[in-house]
């Protein structure tokens, strides 16, 4: 399944809210340098799909607010 995802980095808290069907915005706390927001939107989404790191895909917006994760 492919979404995407609005990245809020540099948040004070860390969560996740679904804005559509296959559509989130998600808040983390790192900053985005060198990848360290990126790990962090991967690591909530498996969290919030309750799945393995390893499922969790970034395929498109590496320098972008705006994301595409694939979830196997």
């Amino acid at each position: 399944m492919k979404i995407t995802v609005l990245a809020k980095p540099r948040s004070s808290e860390q969560k996740i809210e679904k804005t559509g069907e296959n559509s989130f915005t998600v808040w983390v706390k790192e900053v985005p340098v060198k990848g360290m927001a990126n790990a962090a939107i991967a690591s909530a989404l498996s969290d919030y799909f309750n799945t393995p790191m390893s499922n969790v895909k970034l395929v498109s917006g590496f320098s972008s607010k705006n994301k595409t994760f694939e979830i196997k």
